[in-house]
C-alpha cells in the first residue's frame, strides 16, 4: 500500500514515516501543499494523509483541487483544530476522514485501516445483504429491487451500519464516525435514534423480513436475511 503523508513538521512527518513503514506501508513524504499535489497527480496512491496547515497552498486547497480533478483517493486530514466549523470545512472540501493533532499513532493505524478498507469494498462495487444493496459510489440503496430515497446523513447510516452488518454498533461509534463528533452528549444521541427510527421505516418497515435491529443498552446491529 502506497501512502503519502503531506506534513511540514519534519518530527511529525518523520515519526509518521517511521510507524507506517514499520507497519509494511510504503511513504512518500511532502513537506508543501504544491509538493503533495505534485506526488498526488502524478503517482498512484491508496492512501494521502494530509495536513491542513501547510506553508503556500493550504491543506483544504490541495484537496479541493484533486477533488475538481476527479481523484477519488481517500484523504485523511491532519488539523490541530477541533472546532466543528473547522472539521466540516474539511469533509465538505472531499476529506474522508480527519484526526486532531495530538494523536495517538494507533488511532492513526486503525483510521487508515478503516480507509483502506472501505476503499477497497468502493472498488468493487455495491455492498448487499440478501436483498439490501449499497452502492457507495453513486450512493444508491435498492432492496428487492425497489429504490430507497435516503438523506445524505441517512445513507451515510446505513453504509457504516451496512459495512460492520452482523456486529453491534454503538451510538459512540455513531457519534464519532459518522457525525465526527470527538465526545458523545445526550441531545447527540437523541438525534442517532431519530435517524435509526427514520432508517428503520425507510429500510426495514415495506418488508417482511428486519435488518436493523436494536440492542437495548448497547447500540444496533444490521443483521442478514433469508436468500
Amino acid at each position: 500500500m502506497q501512502i503519502l503523508v503531506v506534513e511540514d513538521e519534519p518530527k511529525v512527518a518523520n515519526a509518521l514515516r517511521e510507524g507506517l513503514e514499520a507497519e509494511g506501508y510504503l511513504v512518500t513524504l511532502a513537506r508543501t501543499g504544491e509538493e503533495g499535489f505534485f506526488h498526488a497527480s502524478a503517482h498512484p496512491l491508496d492512501l494521502i494523509i494530509l495536513d491542513v496547515m501547510l506553508p503556500g497552498t493550504d491543506g483544504i486547497e490541495v484537496l479541493q483541487t484533486l477533488r475538481k480533478q476527479g481523484s477519488r483517493t481517500p484523504v485523511l486530514l491532519l488539523t490541530a483544530k477541533d472546532a466543528i466549523e473547522d472539521r466540516v470545512v474539511g469533509l465538505d472540501a472531499g476529506a474522508d476522514d480527519y484526526l486532531v493533532k495530538p494523536f495517538a499513532f494507533a488511532e492513526l493505524s486503525a483510521r487508515i485501516r478503516a480507509l483502506l478498507r472501505r476503499n477497497k469494498v468502493e472498488a468493487e462495487g455495491a455492498l448487499k445483504i440478501g436483498a439490501l444493496e449499497v452502492d457507495p459510489v453513486r450512493r444508491l440503496v435498492a432492496r428487492e429491487g425497489q429504490r430507497i430515497d435516503l438523506t445524505a446523513r441517512e445513507f451515510d447510516l446505513l453504509e457504516y451500519l451496512v459495512r460492520n452488518h452482523g456486529r453491534v454498533v454503538s451510538r459512540e461509534m455513531l457519534a464519532r464516525d459518522v457525525w465526527k463528533e470527538t465526545a458523545r452528549a445526550t441531545p447527540l444521541d437523541n438525534v442517532i435514534d431519530v435517524h435509526i427510527a427514520r432508517l428503520r421505516r425507510k429500510v426495514d418497515d415495506p418488508f417482511c423480513a428486519k435488518l436493523l435491529q436494536t440492542v437495548r443498552g448497547v447500540g444496533f446491529i444490521l443483521g442478514g436475511e433469508p436468500q
